[in-house]
């Protein structure tokens, strides 16, 4: 716990069998309370490494139902819990856990109800192996973003985040999206019900284990982030509906 304040890491898994042992070794169990991991029918054996840890709670999908749907298990199961803190964490090793207790320290002093482990504040993105299109790609959205929602981060498209559970109670992050364009979703919703976001420098990895999309399901996540903020600033105008909102 940090200060009486429950704190709860979850864990989106798709064939994280590989990874999933050194991410979870670097979770600072001194504080984190709980341990979820949503294992959303893998093709390995990522359940089994997972019992074979002791990872408190498992949640197994019978069938795929994608990013999004892996994480409204993880926060619903979270808040059945008690969490008041909730870290979303990637099992591929992508992220470092080695920041968990920074972004606890932030939310559990209220400085911030969410906060991002940014890739892009300082260098880390390009020295951690991120490709060139990619940190293009994240750069012009990340602006036309800023722009459309009206906020400022360096970007929105980390997978490294944490919660004040009173924000996941504020949202309704069960109407979103069930693949990657949920993420987005997720900060529009917080955005446009007023949450203020916090950032923290994240060091990262690209690697051959690491989770990654392809070209063509980048360009559909692209163009799903563009509608997203499109519609949230129509919204904000009072000239749209949505069911995120």
């Amino acid at each position: 716990m940090y200060k009486g304040k429950k704190v709860v890491a979850v864990l989106p898994a798709y064939n994280a069998a590989q990874t999933l042992e050194i991410t979870y070794n670097e979770i600072p169990r001194d504080l984190v309370d709980e341990v979820i991991l949503c294992d959303d029918c893998s093709k390995d054996n990522t359940v089994e490494v997972a019992k074979k840890l002791g990872v408190d709670h498992i949640i197994s999908h019978e069938t795929n139902k994608g990013y999004g749907g892996n994480q409204k298990s993880l926060y619903n199961k979270s808040l059945e819990l008690g969490a008041d803190i909730v870290i979303m964490l990637h099992p591929d090793y992508q992220y470092t856990p080695k920041l968990i207790p920074s972004m606890v320290n932030i939310i559990g002093e209220d400085l911030y109800p969410v906060v991002l482990g940014s890739r892009i504040l300082g260098k880390g993105a390009l020295k951690g192996g991120m490709p060139v299109y990619k940190y293009i790609a994240n750069r012009f959205l990340t602006a036309t973003q800023n722009f459309l929602v009206d906020y400022k981060l360096s970007e929105y498209h980390t997978g490294y985040r944490a919660f004040s559970a009173d924000v996941l109670r504020g949202i309704n992050f069960n109407n979103n999206d069930d693949d990657f364009v949920f993420d987005n979703e997720m900060l529009s919703q917080i955005i446009y019900n007023g949450f203020d976001i916090g950032e923290v420098t994240c060091p990262t990895k690209y690697f051959e284990e690491a989770s990654s999309i392809n070209l063509k399901r980048s360009i559909q996540y692209g163009l799903g982030v563009l509608r997203v903020s499109l519609v949230h600033r129509l919204c904000k105008w009072g000239v749209g509906k949505s069911k995120l909102y």
